[in-house]
This record gives C-alpha cells, sequence and structure tokens, in this order.
C-alpha cells in the first residue's frame, strides 16, 4: 500500500489541496458520527421504527465509501474513484431527504459529512482532470 501512497502523493494536486494528514483526523470524526447515525437508521428500520426503504441510501453509501479507497489506492484509477465520490455525494444526500420526516436529528448528523464529502469530490474530480493522460 505504501508504493500506492507515493503514486498519490506524486499526483499533480491544486494548491488548495490539503495537507494528506489531515485526511485521517477528519474521516475518524466523520466515521464516529456516521456510525452513530446509520446505525440509529439500520435499528429503526430493523425494528420497524421507519420503512426499510429509508435504510436504503445509507447501505449504498457505506458499498460507496467502502470502495473509495481501493479504487483510489488499490487500482490507481483516478476515474473510477471520481464516479464513485459522486455516488457517495448523490446518496448522502438521498439519504438526508429519505431520514428527515423520521429521524430528523440524522439528518442534521449529515451535514458535517456533506461538507467534507462535497469538498472531497471537488477536489478528486479537479485530481482526475489534473492527472488525466
Amino acid at each position: 500500500m505504501n508504493t500506492a501512497y507515493t503514486w498519490y502523493a506524486q499526483l499533480i494536486k491544486p494548491s488548495w489541496a490539503p495537507p494528506s494528514w489531515l485526511f485521517g483526523p477528519v474521516w475518524t470524526v466523520l466515521y464516529l458520527g456516521i456510525a452513530l447515525s446509520f446505525g440509529t437508521v439500520f435499528y429503526a428500520a430493523w425494528q420497524k421504527h421507519i420503512p426499510s426503504s429509508v435504510a436504503l441510501p445509507f447501505v449504498l453509501n457505506l458499498l460507496c465509501n467502502a470502495a473509495f479507497t481501493p479504487l483510489q489506492f488499490g487500482l490507481r484509477n483516478n476515474l473510477l474513484a471520481s464516479i464513485d465520490i459522486v455516488l457517495i455525494l448523490g446518496t448522502i444526500v438521498w439519504a438526508m431527504v429519505a431520514v428527515a420526516p423520521h429521524i430528523r436529528w440524522v439528518m442534521y448528523a449529515q451535514i458535517p459529512y456533506l461538507a467534507w464529502v462535497s469538498f472531497a469530490t471537488v477536489l478528486q474530480l479537479t485530481i482526475t482532470v489534473l492527472n488525466w493522460k
């Protein structure tokens, strides 16, 4: 995996790209919020307190999120990682809309996740364009 990070470090990035060390702490905080809020949704759906369809965008978000690192760093494929992060962003918005009528605090809890992934999407798309060959 070290060579994948070396590969990433050598990519052309915009001047506004954050330092690599920042991603770990940001994702750690976000994952805590994701675990609590997504867990609440899954439990509520399992208990039939909300329709199971409300949980669908949360499941898809987790799948897309789990695919990002293998696509970006395993395959070293900026284009597939860009498509994936757009899907991640879309599923966050879908999840927020789906859960709002049922568990409003979960919608609000997604705002930091939405903000970071919005920024990360612009960054990923920019990196993809800058390194297009």
